[in-house]
């Protein structure tokens, strides 16, 4: 992972450096005391992390962060908790206190790496769109590689935190990094259904109805309170 250091005290910045040669699948592109030279950097090489301390002169470590349309991950190392609620509300990986022990700087790397990695082998699916129904496709990330799934081989999905997991009319599954809100949204909506916080079904893929649960072949499913209604509607409508 390419990463930056943004911090004013020069001490603390040499501090990180030192950590950041200690773990190989770190490269340092990097080091600023204020948020306008880290600006420089983010705009002439591809980083994937930042450390930066929050108290910069000028524009701040949760400002510059706000800022960016693109994000890098990113890790707070700081000397005050103050703004910890803040930054977590920004998706920061961690929020580290001043002064850091090593073993504590490597969980939060190897935390943020994880992720990092995970999403870089899976990634996101991809929708296509042709006039024949029988011809949709999505295109997912899964082990190492890209695979392609007609729509109308798929039973149902539930979603697994941060990743879904493709049900198959052939009995086979595929995980991929993704959110059911995501598929939802990408999803042709003639075809799919969000019936459950955990769950997108198939429609034509139903056997049947009962009550509050939807069964696919052997599968029973619930339908959430919040979306028994607007399903209701709409298998009425078909």
């Amino acid at each position: 992972m390419n990463c930056i250091i943004i911090d004013n005290n020069l001490q603390d910045q040499h501090q990180t450096e030192e950590y950041i040669k200690l773990i190989p699948f770190l490269t340092l592109k990097g080091k600023c005391t204020s948020a306008f030279e880290a600006l420089n950097i983010l705009r002439n090489e591809k980083i994937d992390l930042i450390f930066l301390e929050i108290k910069l002169e000028g524009v701040s470590g949760i400002d510059l962060i706000k800022s960016l349309e693109i994000r890098p991950y990113f890790i707070f190392i700081t000397t005050s908790a103050e703004y910890a609620i803040e930054g977590f509300d920004l998706n920061a990986s961690d929020y580290l206190l001043k002064p850091i022990a090593f073993d504590r700087f490597l969980r939060a790397v190897n935390k943020t790496y994880e992720i990092f990695t995970l999403r870089e082998k899976r990634g996101a699916f991809q929708f296509h769109s042709f006039e024949k129904k029988s011809d949709r496709y999505i295109l997912v990330k899964s082990d190492y590689q890209t695979q392609r799934i007609p729509l109308n081989d798929i039973s149902y999905i539930e979603g697994l935190k941060d990743y879904v997991k493709i049900f198959l009319t052939s009995g086979k599954s595929i995980v991929t990094l993704n959110s059911l809100k995501n598929m939802s949204e990408k999803l042709p909506s003639d075809t799919f259904f969000r019936i459950h916080k955990s769950y997108i079904i198939a429609v034509n893929k139903i056997t049947s109805i009962v009550r509050n649960r939807i069964v696919i072949g052997e599968k029973w499913l619930p339908i959430g309170e919040s979306y028994k209604k607007p399903f209701l509607e709409s298998i009425r409508e078909q």
